[in-house]
């Protein structure tokens, strides 16, 4: 029985916890209490957290009550969940309160009770109708709401409605997963891969395009048909469908021939700017280019590559050219090849220099979380709670601090240790541009990296001298996610990137590549123009659990977007390297 029901229905952990989560919305803009609200995130979040599989927990009889955070309730929904792919309770809220409620509720601002007025008394009910009637000026005229909110909810809904357009990666990989893994059961399928952005590595993604090849088209597409997340067949044909998955996300499958396998690979994976230099070079040899191959111009009728990229590249005389640098800027350039041949990977990276523990808002002690790194290859880290300031993360003053490094010390003196744990701090920047932390105590840090928590409204002079600052203070070694951004949520502050990273290059200090799929902070493209100058970066995850330490892999890709090669980045070294650096900085 329980084999049968593993082969029937896939659901992973992410999936459980978006469940919960919807759930805690939805119940939030029901006004229910509180405390049940509460018990549904705190659920949704220790799923999420979990590195086994809940749903063979579930088939294997264990007692999902015993993790931290699952009570008896949610114990009995999660085996629901489970075994029938469904929840009744998550099904009636639906019918109850309508789930794009809960994209109104993502407004800064805005949050479940005024959601529901706006709801009950203009009949809002999606992003849509709530921009139209701030436009025609009737939410400003609702009890409790008035000019100001009316134009806050106007100037904050594009952060709203980008979070319904694009999916992180860290999302999208969860998706992909889940179609790869029923799409791996057709027996007519020959090669399967996902292209477009997605395979090119880029922050967010729009849509998913499924390629493979098959002999058999309409048995793979009869197949895709009955995905049991689909929502909406929006088209079929021969050789392509298209459909819409949960959050109405389009998922676009294309089943190819086998000689132009390569060809519609390249073309689909993009992007647009690349495919346009490529077209432009072939045609220059008398050549085109399209989804189904390379063809001479004064024969068309058949192609002389098409059936892998790497032939496709090397007949016009380039190396094959790895997705994540397809975007017309670095990849044509006469020593592209030495870029993509020493391409940085998650392999070269050495140690990782920042992370939270149980002493602020992590999650896991020094211990484990040292022992977790280790585990992933990982010669030593560097601990870096929050300092004081950030309160709600009960941020550590210099008694707690001094206190912690005692520890790490002790830890490094136990020659059993996993690996090597550098003394490390997250110092906020204040709002008035001083370091949270004297100078007398960060001076006895191995690793100090400085960030900005609060005051990220303030005008671009401001936000940059406190970042400068920082960057002058001889005890600082690095910034953290420098631009303070968080993707589908949060735009950057102001922030003057030019004169910060000639502050860098000038005082040799490291400015962070954070690997959180919600930051990804630098940017590609800062992170390009920070290594053009000369500027090391250090790829970190910011981790504030041990699960989170595998978050390093999207720091990778967003580095290889922008060409990094490992000795660009500072935590390649090794540990004695590392050691040497810090002595000398």
């Amino acid at each position: 029985m329980q084999k049968e029901l593993v082969d029937q229905i896939v659901i992973t952990n992410a999936e459980i916890a978006a469940a919960f989560e919807e759930m805690a919305d939805l119940l939030e803009l029901s006004g229910e209490n509180a405390f049940r609200i509460r018990a549904y995130r705190n659920g949704s979040h220790a799923i999420a957290e979990e590195s086994e599989s809940i749903a063979q927990w579930v088939l294997d009889g264990k007692d999902l009550t015993s993790i931290d955070g699952i009570g008896s309730t949610l114990a009995e929904k999660t085996a629901v969940l489970v075994k029938t792919g469904g929840l009744p309770q998550l099904e009636a809220l639906r019918e109850k309160v309508p789930p794009s409620l809960r994209d109104i509720m993502t407004i800064p601002g805005v949050g479940a009770k005024k959601a529901m007025k706006l709801y009950a008394e203009l009949s809002i009910k999606d992003l849509a109708t709530l921009r139209t009637a701030c436009e025609s000026g009737l939410v400003a005229n609702l009890k409790g709401f008035g000019e100001k909110t009316q134009a806050a909810i106007l100037q904050n809904m594009e952060i709203a409605e980008k979070a319904t357009q694009r999916l992180l990666m860290d999302r999208a990989d969860v998706l992909v997963t889940r179609i790869k893994t029923y799409m791996q059961s057709c027996g007519a399928i020959q090669k399967m891969e996902f292209a477009g952005s997605y395979r090119r590595g880029k922050e967010t993604v729009g849509d998913l395009d499924l390629l493979v090849t098959s002999s058999n088209p309409n048995e793979v597409m009869d197949h895709f048909s009955k995905l049991p997340m689909i929502m909406e067949i929006i088209q079929r044909g021969d050789t392509k469908m298209s459909v819409r998955v949960t959050d109405s996300f389009q998922v676009d499958l294309r089943v190819v021939e086998e000689s132009s396998w390569g060809a519609a690979l390249q073309y689909f994976t993009g992007s647009k700017e690349h495919n346009v230099h490529l077209r432009g070079l072939a045609k220059a040899q008398g050549l085109k280019i399209n989804e189904y191959g390379v063809y001479k111009v004064e024969d068309e009728t058949q192609p002389i590559a098409g059936m892998n990229e790497e032939e496709i590249y090397h007949l016009l005389g380039l190396p094959w050219v790895p997705p994540e640098l397809r975007e017309d800027r670095i990849e044509f350039l006469p020593n592209a090849q030495e870029w993509i041949e020493d391409l940085i990977e998650l392999a070269d990276i050495r140690g990782d220099l920042h992370m939270h523990t149980t002493a602020t808002d992590g999650e896991n002690t020094i211990q484990e979380m040292a022992a977790a790194a280790a585990a992933r290859g990982l010669e030593y880290i560097a601990i870096t709670d929050h300092s004081k300031r950030v309160s709600m993360a009960r941020g550590l003053d210099e008694t707690r601090l001094l206190k912690q490094w005692s520890e790490i010390d002790q830890f490094n003196s136990d020659a059993n240790s996993p690996c090597w744990v550098f003394k490390g701090i997250e110092c906020d920047i204040l709002e008035n541009g001083d370091l949270d932390i004297s100078d007398e105590c960060l001076a006895r840090a191995d690793w100090v990296t400085a960030s900005i928590h609060y005051g990220q409204k303030q005008p671009r002079e401001q936000i940059t001298q406190r970042i400068l600052n920082a960057i002058h203070n001889p005890n600082v070694h690095a910034i953290s996610h420098p631009t303070g951004r968080l993707l589908s949520r949060r735009e950057p502050y102001d922030v003057d990137m030019k004169a910060v990273m000639e502050a860098a290059k000038e005082y040799n200090k490291i400015l962070e590549l954070n690997a959180n799929p919600y930051r990804l902070d630098l940017s590609d493209i800062h992170t390009m123009a920070a290594i053009k100058m000369g500027i090391q970066i250090a790829i970190n995850t910011d981790a504030h659990s041990i699960s989170n330490l595998d978050l390093m892999k999207y720091g990778i890709l967003q580095a290889r977007r922008a060409g990094v090669r490992p000795a660009m980045v500072l935590n390649t070294r090794s540990l004695s390297e590392m050691k040497a650096w810090l002595a000398k900085s």
